[in-house]
C-alpha cells in the first residue's frame, strides 16, 4: 500500500499517496467527488516503472475543503506547488480521470515545462458547447451532483448493483473514501455542492475546446467504449463526437477506446487500462 503524506501548498493541507519506487515521476489525478484512492487498483500495476504521487485535490478526500479556488489556474497552481513540495524537478507524466482529465490538460497548458506526457482517462473532453442544447442550464443539469442519498448501506447497495459483475471488497473500500456520514446518519459527498458548482462553472466558462489546443506535450485520451446495451444511446453518440473533437484539438494527441466498459475503467478493466498507459508513456 502507498504511504500517506501531507503537503502545505497555497494555504491548503494537501493529503497525497506516495507509491514509492525509483522510476520516472507520475502524477495521478482523480475525478470529481472522488479521491486519490481511485488509483489504488491501477497504481500497483504501474509502480514498477513509475514513482506515483496521487493527491486528494482541493475540496476532495482529506485535503482542505476550501471555499474557493476551483478554477483551472488555481488548480494548476496547486499541482505545481505539490510537485515543488515533493521535489519533482524534472517534467512529470500525468494521468487524470474524468474531471481530472480536464485538470491535467489545463495543468499541461499552464505549466508546459512541468509536464512531458498526459493521459486523460475517460475525461478531459466534456464540452457543453457540443450538447444538443448548448446552454448553461442543460450543461449544469447533466453534471448535477450524483445520487448519494440514504445511509451508508443503501449507498453501497446501489453501487454494488451497478457494478455487480466486478464488485469486490477493494472497490467497496475505495468508494467509501469519497463520502461521509452526516449527523443524521445520511451519506454525503465530501465535495460540497457549492464547490462542485464552482467546478461545473469553470468547465462551462473555460471549456476544453479552448484549452486542448494549448497542450503541446503528447497526449492520450483513453475513452470508455459503451456497454452493448448503451452503444446506440444518444449520450454514447454525443460522447464519441466529443472524444473525436478533443483528439482533433490536441496538437499531438490521439484517442484510444477500451471497449465495453464503464466510466470507472480502473475498477472494471484495470489491467487493460494499465497496459495502455504503460505503452503510451513508454513511447517518450
Amino acid at each position: 500500500m502507498p504511504e500517506e503524506k501531507w503537503a502545505q501548498v497555497n494555504g491548503l493541507d494537501i493529503r497525497y499517496l506516495d507509491w514509492g519506487g525509483e522510476g520516472e515521476p507520475l502524477l495521478a489525478l482523480h475525478g470529481l467527488a472522488s479521491s486519490a484512492h481511485w488509483y489504488d487498483i491501477v497504481a500497483p500495476l504501474l509502480r514498477d516503472s513509475y514513482r506515483i504521487i496521487a493527491p486528494d485535490q482541493r475540496g476532495h478526500g482529506q485535503t482542505t475543503n476550501a471555499d474557493a479556488g476551483y478554477d483551472w489556474h488555481t488548480l494548476s497552481d496547486d499541482l505545481a506547488g505539490l510537485l515543488d513540495w515533493v521535489g519533482f524537478d524534472r517534467p512529470v507524466a500525468a494521468l487524470g480521470h474524468s474531471w481530472g482529465g480536464h485538470v491535467v490538460s489545463n495543468f499541461a497548458a499552464h505549466y508546459p515545462q512541468r509536464v512531458r506526457r498526459i493521459v486523460m482517462i475517460d475525461g478531459g473532453f466534456l464540452d457543453g458547447r457540443l450538447f444538443p442544447e448548448p446552454t448553461w442550464e442543460a450543461f449544469s443539469e447533466r453534471l448535477r451532483p450524483r445520487n448519494v442519498s440514504g445511509d451508508r448501506q443503501q449507498f453501497l447497495g446501489r453501487l454494488r448493483e451497478q457494478m455487480s459483475d466486478f464488485w469486490n471488497g477493494e472497490i467497496e473500500r475505495i468508494v467509501q473514501t469519497m463520502v461521509y456520514d452526516d449527523a443524521d446518519g445520511q451519506i454525503r459527498d465530501i465535495l460540497r455542492p457549492e464547490n462542485q458548482a464552482q467546478v461545473i462553472r469553470a468547465m462551462w466558462d473555460d471549456p476544453c475546446s479552448s484549452t486542448l489546443t494549448q497542450v503541446q506535450c503528447p497526449a492520450l485520451l483513453v475513452a470508455a467504449g459503451p456497454l452493448p446495451e448503451r452503444v446506440n444511446s444518444d449520450f454514447a453518440v454525443l460522447r464519441r463526437r466529443m472524444v473525436d473533437a478533443a483528439a482533433s484539438a490536441l496538437p499531438d494527441g490521439r484517442a484510444h477506446w477500451i471497449p465495453e466498459t464503464i466510466h470507472d475503467i480502473g475498477y472494471h478493466k484495470p489491467q487493460e487500462l494499465a497496459r495502455v498507459i504503460l505503452e503510451f508513456l513508454g513511447e517518450g
